[in-house]
Order: structure tokens, then sequence, then C-alpha cells
């Protein structure tokens, strides 16, 4: 009896020691040469003008929170919409499966003095080329400002020539398991001065224009087996009043 039992934890401890192997990706199908490419693609490859979208400013990161995202490669800019002069920052790393599937927002900005405001929730989008996108959405609050977030994990389409799949997945870190590297989205707009309806709709917008240029972007990277110093978008005129408020 004591032998079977025996059999039976050390069945159960090998197995649970196997499955956090892979959720961690101690075992990790990856080469740091994989992650690295894909991080270069995200940092050369990202559109500055996309829609009715422009590329305002670069947002400077913060070290330490990058470092606690696994972040390969980031990408922290503003966007200013042409039309409605709404405003949407955009905040991108390339991670491990693990570490982007851990840093979720009701986890980061809690740690930055943030309350949550409206619980996170599910939300699909379509996009201009007939896809849609999954997100979560949802509020955080601090001294008077509730600033509204999209977040989004993009994973490997079935082959390489297929455009990313975006996804919000309720349990991340299984559905994000065996990806050599995942790309996570945040749009963040200030709800405190644009009212939850428009900052709803911007931020929908912001991500069904910005997906398809995206993926087009990537996909011309992985096709030509480089990656350029600047990305075609980068060639048009720089905007000028980046410091203008609206």
């Amino acid at each position: 009896m004591h032998l079977a039992t025996l059999a039976v934890a050390t069945i159960l401890v090998v197995g649970v020691t196997l499955m956090q192997g892979s959720f961690t990706e101690r075992w990790a199908p990856a080469s740091r040469d994989q992650i690295e490419r894909a991080a270069r693609l995200l940092e050369d490859r990202f559109p500055k003008r996309f829609g009715d979208w422009e590329d305002e400013q670069e947002l400077e990161s913060d070290p330490k929170e990058l470092e606690r995202a696994g972040a390969v490669g980031h990408i922290s800019r503003l966007y200013r919409n042409n039309r409605t002069k709404a405003r949407v920052s955009a905040f991108v790393v390339c991670a491990l499966p693990h570490d982007a599937s851990g840093h979720t927002p009701d986890r980061c900005y809690p740690g930055a003095g943030f309350t949550v405001g409206e619980s996170e929730h599910r939300l699909t989008i379509p996009l201009g080329d007939g896809r849609a996108a999954e997100v979560f959405t949802g509020t955080f609050v601090k001294a008077g400002q509730t600033l509204r977030i999209f977040w989004t994990y993009a994973v490997d389409g079935e082959t390489p020539a297929d455009p990313l799949n975006w996804i919000a997945p309720t349990i991340a870190r299984i559905a994000l398991n065996g990806q050599p590297s995942v790309y996570k989205l945040y749009a963040i707009a200030d709800q405190t001065r644009i009212g939850t309806s428009q900052s709803m709709l911007e931020c929908e917008n912001f991500i069904a224009e910005l997906v398809p240029a995206l993926d087009a972007a990537l996909l011309a990277g992985r096709e030509s087996g480089s990656t350029p110093a600047t990305p075609p978008s980068a060639e048009q005129p720089p905007v000028t009043d980046a410091a203008a408020a609206d």
C-alpha cells in the first residue's frame, strides 16, 4: 500500500513539475534568436501612421516595468487621431508567454497607485480585413483620473505566411503556452478627458486600424528575412505639433 501511495505521489510531483516547467519556459521551445528576431521586427516595423492615426511622440518606459514584463523588445508611443483629435497611447512588448501572461493591468496598475474602476471584460473588434481581434478592456482610477485600457495578445498564425491571431484568453498562461514569443498590446486613453463612450470608440477604432497595418508590416519583414533600420512609414514627414494640446 505504501509503495503504491509513493508511486502515485511521485507521478503527481513529476507531472506538476513538467507542467510548471512548460508554463514558465524552463524548457522553452523558442531559441533566444527567435524571440530577439520577433522583438526586432516589432521595433523596426511598428507603423507610425495608419488610418486616421499618426504618431505624435515617443513615450518613456520605466526600465523596471519593462524588466517585470519580461520585455525583449517594446514600443511606447502616443498617437493622435487627425479627424477626432483624440489621443491613444500604445504600449507593446515582445516577451515569452509566461512573462506576457503574468503581467496584466490588474497586477501592474495597482502598484502605481491605481484602483480598479470598471472590471475587465472581453470584446470582439471587427478588423478592416474581415478578421476580428479579441480584447480585454477595463478602467483604472487614481486621483481624479480614469484610464481606459484595452489589451490583447498576438500569437502566430497557422503558417509563417498567415497574419497574427489577436486573442484575449480566459487563462492566458495555458492559451499562450508553446508559443515561441508573444506580442502584448495595450491601447490606453484618458477617459477623464473624453468620457466613457468616446474612450471606448477611440480605442476600438485604434485597434481596428492598427492591427491590420501591424500584421502587414510584420509579414513583410518576415518575408524579406530582414528588418530595415527605419520602417517605411517613418520616411513620411514627422509631426511638428507633438506637444500641442487638444
